[in-house]
This record gives structure tokens, sequence and C-alpha cells, in this order.
């Protein structure tokens, strides 16, 4: 998304900018070329040099001082940039951009440039909510600049407050996501897909449950490659360890009959749905409250079982316009299997893969599958991250819908 971005962060004079060399490394990291403005208050609180030695480019303070500056800098650096981060975003910093001033580089700069800008305001909770700084965040927000929230964190007064800057990697995926739906060309834009992932538990009694290997890596990197591609994104979870993609909804669940509850609920409004869990097979007959103790008349000697619902079955014989997809977790005969899977089901396609091989099975950070359809030969996409196999998974589906 970054790679060879021309990204300009501009700094003004709020403690929090301590944290912006930090962006600044992510960015480069990302393969973007970074440079930097600072405001004369910025300078109080990090240095130029931290900046130049990171990122090996000169870093702008000065309208007309400054003697290695090109020819009419705010210009040479206004068309140089694709993308302008305002970090952090002081209530000084916000009026003078609300109210057009241009009284120094940094916000002479800012007015000449007509590309994409997220500012990222930091302050006291007091000046967020006076009714100056809230006019004037409104008014650019109608002007089009990307407002970035702030958190409810510790401030630098020593006191609980809501004006608290978010972090160097959070600022990161809001852009990155926010860019990424901007220059989205998929067919799933606005589309709303729905994506599962995790293992069911299903309860024997208040400490033991039955379930699988599933890790829902794959899941949550289906669900962030979806959401950067512009869907509305919900995500229907057995998983708590994983970090939710920005932008998604996230919907837990536990048993396969409380996920099969949620999915069917929202079947109706939905165009995809990507069935990536592991939903058990089979449920005990009978789940108690409280936990069992050996040799008690509810002993587990012997465990009787009943067949969950086909969440996947039942979804292809409602289909009407939505595309559905089912993965098939298969030890052996792969392609067989997902052929029957494919056509029992009643479903658009199907992404096979080996739970055999450790290194792409369960609980695995890569994988390889086969993808099959009704309309094409299946297509093999080798080993590599799950999330670069997630990107190419919603683009084929994006290609069919």
């Amino acid at each position: 998304m970054f790679n060879q971005k021309n990204i300009t962060i501009f700094i003004s004079g709020g403690i929090a900018a301590y944290k912006v060399p930090l962006l600044a490394r992510l960015l480069q990291k990302a393969g973007a070329n970074v440079r930097v403005v600072m405001t004369e208050a910025a300078q109080a609180f990090v240095t130029p040099s931290v900046f130049e030695a990171l990122l090996h480019e000169h870093t702008y303070t000065q309208l007309f001082a400054d003697p290695q500056n090109p020819k009419v800098v705010h210009i040479e650096i206004a068309d140089w940039t694709e993308i302008a981060i305002i970090v952090p975003a002081t209530a000084n910093v916000i009026g003078k951009m609300a109210n057009g001033i241009a009284d120094d580089l940094l916000t002479s700069t800012l007015l000449a440039i007509d590309g994409p800008k997220y500012l990222v305001p930091a302050m006291n909770s007091k000046m967020l909510h006076n009714p100056a700084v809230v006019r004037n965040l409104a008014r650019l927000t109608t002007d089009g600049i990307n407002v970035l929230p702030t958190v409810k964190g510790l401030l630098a007064e020593g006191y609980t407050g809501d004006g608290r800057m978010l972090e160097p990697q959070e600022i990161f995926d809001y852009i990155e996501l926010t860019e990424s739906i901007r220059q989205s060309n998929s067919h799933l834009k606005h589309k709303r897909v729905l994506i599962s992932a995790g293992g069911t538990r299903e309860r024997i009694d208040s400490v033991r449950y039955i379930t699988n290997d599933s890790s829902g890596k794959m899941g949550y990197a289906l669900a962030k490659a979806a959401a950067y591609a512009g869907a509305t994104v919900t995500l229907v979870s057995t998983i708590h360890n994983l970090p939710v993609p920005l932008g998604v909804e996230l919907v837990t669940v536990q048993s396969a009959l409380e996920m099969q509850q949620a999915i069917e609920s929202r079947f109706d409004q939905l165009d995809v749905v990507i069935m990536a869990a592991a939903v058990s097979d089979y449920r005990p007959a009978q789940s108690l409250a409280y936990k069992i103790k050996k040799n008690s008349k509810d002993d587990l000697t012997e465990l009787k079982l009943v067949k969950n619902p086909d969440i996947l079955a039942g979804l292809g014989q409602k289909k009407q316009h939505q595309f559905l997809v089912g993965f098939a977790a298969e030890t052996s005969n792969l392609e067989k299997y997902a052929l029957t899977k494919l056509a029992d089901k009643h479903v658009d396609m199907i992404v096979a893969n080996d739970v055999s091989q450790a290194n792409i099975g369960f609980n695995s950070d890569d994988n390889a599958v086969t993808v099959l359809t009704n309309t094409q030969k299946s297509i093999r996409l080798a080993q590599a991250a799950k999330p670069l196999i997630a990107q190419k998974l919603i683009e084929l589906i994006s290609q069919h819908i």
C-alpha cells in the first residue's frame, strides 16, 4: 500500500510529538518515501536531527531561513506529497487549518496540498471539547480531511481524559485501511461480507468441551483482506486471542448452534459468506452446568453425541443472490472430497487445504490451498503466509461476483 508513496509528516508542538519517530519508521519499513515538516514548537519536544538520522532526509522547519530549502519550499513539498499526516495536531494548528491561515512552513504547505490529509489530534480533553475546537474539527471533516479519533487514557497532565493520541501502530493501520479502501477497484467494495473463524466449542460441562485445532488465523486474515478491499465485514468467531482487524465487526460465539444462529440471522442482508470456521460435526447430547465429578452418576466413561447442523449445507439451500464459499480441511484425497462438498452443499467456491501437513495445517502461520468452482479449473495457491493467501482468495472471490 505505501510502497514508493511520498508521505509528508507535519509535526506541531504537542508532547505526543515524541511518538512520531515510531510512525515514521513504520511508514519507512512499509516502503514509503517520508519527509518531515516541523513547527518551531514541535522542536521543543523532538529534534529535527532525530528524523534526519532515521530517514536520511532533510527535516524542514523554516519557510525562508533554511539554506537547504529548495526554492519556494512549501510548493515543492506540496507537489511532492501524495499523503499528508498532521501528527500530533494541536488545537492551534487545527484552528489555522480550519480557517485557511498560512503563517509558517507547516500551514503554508498544507494549504497547497490537494491530496489526502490525515489529521491526528492530541490535546487535553478540556481543549478537545472546547466549542471552538469542536467547530474547527467539524469544518475540517466537511472539507474532506480525515480526522482520526482520540482515545481515553492518561494525559500529560497526570489525569485521565479522552484527548490522548492514537499509538503509532494504530495511526498506521487507520491510514493503511482508509487508503486501501479509497484506492480499491475490487468488486467487493461496498459489499456485505460475513466470515466465520475458529473451531467451535461444544460444552460437556462447565470446564470441559469438544473442539478442534483451528486457530482462526485464516479467517481473521480473510476478514482483514476483505475490509481492505472495501467490503463491510462481519467476523463471526470463536477466537479471543487474536486482534480484531480494523474496520471489522466482531460477533463472538462458542458452539455450532450459536454460530448457526449468528450467521442465519444476518444471511438475507449478505452478499458473500466465507465459512472458514472449523465447525464441530458433533456435540454432547447434554451439557451440564457444573463440573462432572469422577465416579459420580454423570461420569464420562460414556459420552453420547448428537450431530450438529451442517451450517454450510443449510446456507447452500437458502442462498439466492449470495456468493457462498466453503473450506474443506482434509487429510487425504483433497480435491476429490472438496469437489464432493462443492456439489453436495450447493456452494459457489471451495477452498481445500491439507491439514495433515504441520507447516500448513491448523495453528500454522502458512497455508497452501486449492480453489475449486463450478466454472473453471482448480487453482492452486502455493505455500505462503496466511495474510498473503487471504489476499489472493479475496481477489479470486471478487472476480466471481
